[in-house]
C-alpha cells in the first residue's frame, strides 16, 4: 500500500463533525488499527456516530481497495454499514411502547404532502425523529420528520410523517428500518403512501393509484434493504413477493372509493422506484412504460419489501401529482413545488379515503 487518499467517501446524512486531528493524528509512519495514517490530513472533518451494535461512540473508518496500489477510507455516517441487529431495532420499538399507552395493530407510512393523515389522529403522542434511538432523519420538504401514534376513528394507529429515502444518503435497510420498529410495536398492517408521477396515459393529476404491483429497480441493480445476513426473527432468508399488495386490501379500497363517489379518480397499476433525486429522463421514461409501469417514485418499494418480509400485510396507493413528460418538444419540468400543491388540493379525499381504509382493516383483524 503506497499512500492514503485524502478523502472521505460520506454515506449518510452528518449528525455533527469533529476535527480529524483529534481521532488521528497524521505522523510519519504512524498506524492506526494496522492502516498507516501517514498521508491523513489533519484538517480533514469526519462525523462522530454512535455505533450501537458495538456500544461506542467513535468513527469508524473503513478501508476500500482502489486502483494504483493506493486505498480510500470510507467513513461511515449514518450508523453502522449494515443493517441494525434485532436489539437496536428492539431499542427503538420499547422506547415508543414505554411512552405511549397505545398498542397500535395498523401503520402507515405518510409521503410527500400526505404528512396531513397523521393530523386527523385523536390522543396521540408525537415523538420527532431526532429523539427516537437510532432513527434517521427526514430532509425532504414536505416530510414533518415525526411519528405520531393516536388513535383514527377509534382505531390505534402509529404514522410516519415523513420517510426516509435513498437519495438522502440512507441505505436501503435505513430507508426501511422503521418498517421493522412498527413489526416489533405489534404492527400487523400497513398502508404505504407516495405521491408518484403519473406515467400511464390515462392518468390526471390528483388521481389515486391503488397499487397493485412494483418493478424494483435497485433489487435488479443488486440491491435490497434485506441485503446482509438474515434474522429469522424478523422473517425468511428468501421471502415471496408476488403478492405483496393484498388482493383482498385492494378490493376492499376499491368498494370504498365507490362508497365515496371517488371511482373515476381511483386507479390501479404498477409502481416504479427509481433513485432520484433528479425526475427522469425522456427516455427512460419510455423505457418504463414500454417495461408497463404506470407511475414512478423515489420510495416504498424498500418498505414495501421489508413488511412483506415481517409477513406484514400492505396495502398501497399513489397519488399522482404530476404528468410525466415523455416528448422532447416541450418547456414543462417537473417539480417538488406542484407535488405539495396537489397533495394538498387532494387532502380532504385522502384522509378520509385513509379513515375508511384503517376502519376497514381494522374490522377484519382478529378481535
Amino acid at each position: 500500500m503506497s499512500s492514503i487518499l485524502n478523502n472521505l467517501i460520506v454515506t449518510g446524512p452528518p449528525k455533527d463533525t469533529v476535527d480529524m486531528a483529534t481521532i488521528l493524528k497524521a505522523k510519519d509512519d504512524s498506524t492506526s488499527n494496522g492502516i498507516p495514517t501517514k498521508d491523513i490530513s489533519p484538517s480533514t472533518s469526519v462525523t462522530r456516530f454512535q455505533d450501537l451494535s458495538r456500544g461506542d461512540s467513535s468513527p469508524r473508518l473503513t478501508a476500500l481497495a482502489s486502483g494504483g496500489g493506493s486505498m480510500c477510507l470510507e467513513q461511515t455516517v449514518t450508523g453502522i454499514d449494515h443493517p441494525y441487529p434485532y436489539e437496536v431495532i428492539a431499542e427503538s420499538a420499547h422506547f415508543l411502547l414505554d411512552r405511549t399507552q397505545h398498542r397500535p395493530k395498523i401503520g402507515i407510512i405518510c409521503g410527500s404532502g400526505l404528512g396531513g393523515l397523521a393530523d386527523m389522529l385523536k390522543d396521540s403522542d408525537e415523538f420527532p425523529y431526532e429523539i427516537i434511538p437510532n432513527f434517521p432523519v427526514s430532509t425532504v420538504a414536505g416530510h414533518a420528520g415525526r411519528m405520531v401514534i393516536g388513535l383514527l376513528s377509534g382505531v390505534p394507529v402509529m404514522c410516519m410523517q415523513g420517510r426516509f429515502h435513498a437519495y438522502e444518503g440512507y441505505p436501503l435497510w435505513k430507508c426501511a428500518m422503521p418498517v421493522r420498529v412498527m413489526k416489533l410495536m405489534g404492527v400487523e398492517q400497513l398502508i404505504v403512501t407516495n405521491a408518484a408521477g403519473g406515467l400511464n396515459p390515462d392518468f390526471r393529476v390528483g388521481d389515486i393509484m391503488i397499487i397493485k404491483d412494483h418493478i424494483n429497480m435497485q433489487g435488479f441493480a443488486g440491491d435490497s434493504p434485506l441485503k446482509g445476513r438474515n434474522d429469522e426473527r424478523f422473517g425468511p432468508r428468501f421471502p415471496a413477493l408476488n403478492n405483496a399488495y393484498n388482493k383482498e386490501l385492494r378490493s376492499m379500497a376499491k368498494q370504498v372509493a365507490a362508497d365515496m363517489n371517488l371511482s373515476h379518480v381511483v386507479k390501479e397499476g404498477v409502481y416504479v422506484m427509481l433513485g432520484g433525486p433528479t425526475y427522469e429522463t425522456v427516455a427512460e421514461l419510455r423505457l418504463l412504460r414500454i417495461l408497463g409501469v404506470d407511475a414512478v417514485g423515489m420510495s416504498t418499494v424498500p418498505e414495501v419489501v421489508v413488511a412483506r418480509h415481517c409477513s406484514m400485510k400492505v396495502f398501497a396507493f399513489s397519488l399522482i401529482t404530476n404528468e410525466c413528460i415523455t416528448e422532447y418538444d416541450t418547456d414543462l419540468e417537473a417539480n417538488h413545488e406542484e407535488v405539495i400543491e396537489c397533495a394538498n388540493r387532494r387532502k380532504k379525499d385522502l384522509q378520509e379515503l385513509a379513515r375508511k381504509i384503517v376502519e376497514m382493516m381494522h374490522n377484519r383483524l382478529p378481535q
